[in-house]
């Protein structure tokens, strides 16, 4: 974990780091561990740093003997309001990536507005492997085609090794001619539900598919006594920032994304 707050240098010069793992890194000061790194490959195949020290020249010191471990790109995750550890970051030569808004979501249809029927022709249900995963590669394409994988959330990142991991009931689908057209993604193994990914193919954008989507979802956790869900929106866009704050999305913070694009050959 990334620290809070950083001190001036106090005798730093005595610090040492050590490579104690293949993924992890101490320093060292009279024999007590004073900060850590953290190297965690995710599996999209990118890697995170991070890294858990309360000084600034110590968190310098990991930052550079892990880039000189680890092959570019790298990546980092920094809450938006720390300013201290982003800086760190800034000075080991991370540069920004992209930027995701956090919302907390309501559930009741009252204050969501979403009560819409599904557009003429549209089933929403549950999903099959089968055919969501034709539609997970469908979606893909039109990503790589258009804004890029770096504008996506993780549940929809080109996966290390081939073949994406699928849970159908994860996901709930909208199904025009016995195809799928849409779907949405809903973590529940966390503290509050969270949307992981919402998508609808090129061809139905525009036509209230992921109104009728959500909806579907939002009521189906109201009617469990959910109240809210989580979601992150990447800044960038602008569709779906505008769909949930037109239902009542509360934002709650936000994360900065940052690359290194440059390490070990």
């Amino acid at each position: 974990m990334n620290s809070l707050l950083f001190s001036p240098d106090l005798g730093d010069q005595a610090v040492s780091v050590v490579q104690v793992a293949d993924n992890q890194w101490h320093a060292v000061e009279n024999d007590l561990v004073v900060g850590r790194g953290y190297a965690s490959r995710r599996l999209d195949g990118r890697t995170f740093l991070s890294i858990d020290t309360w000084r600034g020249p110590v968190f310098d010191r990991l930052a550079r003997a892990m880039l000189t471990d680890q092959t570019a790109p790298l990546y980092t995750v920094v809450d938006e309001t720390d300013r201290d550890v982003a800086a760190g970051w800034e000075r080991a030569g991370f540069t920004s990536w992209r930027r995701e808004h956090e919302f907390v979501v309501p559930t009741d249809p009252r204050i969501t507005g979403l009560n819409a029927a599904p557009p003429p022709g549209v089933i929403i249900g549950e999903a099959a492997e089968g055919p969501l995963r034709e539609l997970d590669h469908a979606i893909r394409s039109e990503v790589r085609s258009t804004v890029g994988w770096q504008r996506m959330p993780a549940e929809v990142l080109p996966w290390q090794g081939g073949t994406t991991p699928i849970d159908p009931s994860k996901y709930t689908v909208a199904v025009r001619d016995d195809q799928y057209v849409g779907l949405v993604r809903l973590a529940t193994m966390t503290r509050q539900p969270r949307i992981g990914l919402i998508a609808v193919r090129a061809g139905e954008r525009r036509r209230g598919v992921a109104r009728a989507l959500l909806s579907h979802v939002l009521a189906d956790l109201h009617r469990s006594g959910v109240e809210a869900v989580t979601a992150e929106v990447d800044d960038t866009n602008e569709a779906a920032m505008a769909l949930f704050q037109r239902i009542g999305a509360r934002r709650t913070g936000g994360n900065l994304e940052l690359v290194h694009q440059q390490g070990k050959a």
